[in-house]
């Protein structure tokens, strides 16, 4: 099968990790290495894409400003050494990226952030809005309050999880491989590079070492993890080598790489988990406007509601019914159910008003919503 070409993708997400970053022997990023970098992503942002970043080495850059030494750290020592190194990072992105006139906007997960529904959609919502006003997202695991129990442990899986929050097309994980080979290449000189995975079997996690450098927590097994994460999602995924100036430009001119391919896409695959594998907390009977709106691919307003039914919390799955009761649809609801049930009927305008807080102008965004066909 022939390979994507990556001006074909339109949301694309790049992991860059410690060992890419971060200098091992200095301490410092590698400002030429990421001033490249920075370069492609201009290029890819000028091109009308939207473009988040994943980066590592916040534990990496503190210890290096708090002259550590060597070694394993204990968990506080990690989250006090993420603490100092969480700024200088975000400051880098910030310089590298203003130096092509791009915002760049700091976001920082847990796990618990990517898995909890409520902690899920805000964090979507940030991220969306900042893709609207045209900023790069620069997105890291919150090491200074995540523990041991509630981390990812590797950006890989991280990059992933954030990957399908985003409903991005592509995933980008910049290794220090240029990709998936038949077996470790550095162990065997027959290892063939495999420039295409239709589907992750058995055999393919098989190929998969095991193996980090000091700075990564992830290794090619994580980096599978990862594909399974973001393929079953609808996202599309590579491997490509980030030791190289310009990998992204690598990539475009049809460089060494491993495509990890999916079937779906974003979009059907995010909207079919609604439909189909959450359970609804409530309803939601809309009149028959807000029907047609619906049906024509809008998002459903608080005007258009006319009953509150349920013991719902904002990020629930929640059932559309029409004024008939006969189901338009499912959808992840904006409000708690005491909220909307206040604002129901109500234009987006008087929720301020009402509420005492600037809420969301929908009820349910139409990318959190999934219309049933109508009948008949």
């Amino acid at each position: 099968m022939a390979s994507p070409k990556l001006h074909d993708f339109r949301r694309i997400v790049v992991k860059v990790g410690s060992s890419l970053l971060i200098d091992s022997n200095a301490g410092e990023v590698r400002a030429g290495w990421l001033t490249a970098l920075a370069a492609d992503i201009a290029d890819l942002h000028r091109g009308g894409r939207d473009v988040m970043i994943v980066s590592s080495g916040s534990i990496a850059l503190g210890r290096s400003r708090l002259k550590l030494p060597r070694g394993p750290l204990k968990l506080e020592e990690s989250q006090a050494a993420a603490a100092v190194g969480q700024i200088a990072l975000a400051r880098t992105w910030s310089e590298v990226l203003g130096a092509h006139d791009i915002g760049a906007g700091q976001i920082l997960v847990t796990f618990q952030d990517t898995e909890e529904r409520r902690r899920y959609l805000n964090a979507r919502s940030t991220i969306g809005k900042l893709l609207e006003w045209r900023a790069v997202p620069v997105i890291n695991e919150n090491d200074t309050v995540a523990t041991n129990e509630i981390r990812y442990g590797d950006n890989d899986r991280l990059a992933a999880r954030v990957a399908t929050m985003a409903s991005a097309d592509l995933l980008i994980l910049l290794s220090d491989i240029d990709g998936l080979y038949t077996a470790p290449p550095g162990s065997n000189p027959d290892a063939k590079l495999i420039p295409v995975v239709e589907s992750i079997t058995a055999e393919i996690e098989g190929m998969a070492g095991a193996a980090g450098s000091e700075l990564s927590r992830g290794g090619m097994r994580t980096k599978i993890e990862a594909g399974k994460i973001a393929t079953s999602a609808g996202t599309h995924m590579l491997i490509a080598s980030g030791k190289i100036d310009h990998p992204l430009k690598a990539i475009a001119d049809g460089g060494p790489c491993t495509w990890f391919l999916t079937p779906a896409n974003p979009v059907t695959a995010r909207k079919r988990w609604i439909a189909g594998s959450l359970e609804p907390k409530g309803t939601l009977t809309i009149d028959a406007g807000a029907v047609v709106a619906l049906r024509a691919g809008r998002s459903l307003l608080p005007a258009g509601v006319i009953r509150v039914d349920g013991q719902f919390a904002r990020g629930d799955a929640v059932i559309v019914r029409g004024p008939d009761t006969h189901e338009i649809g499912r959808g992840l609801v904006a409000y708690d159910a005491d909220d909307a049930d206040k604002i129901k009927g109500r234009s987006s305008s008087d929720v301020m008003q009402i509420l005492g807080i600037t809420g969301r102008a929908e009820m349910i965004h139409r990318d959190d919503l999934v219309v049933g066909t109508a009948p008949g």
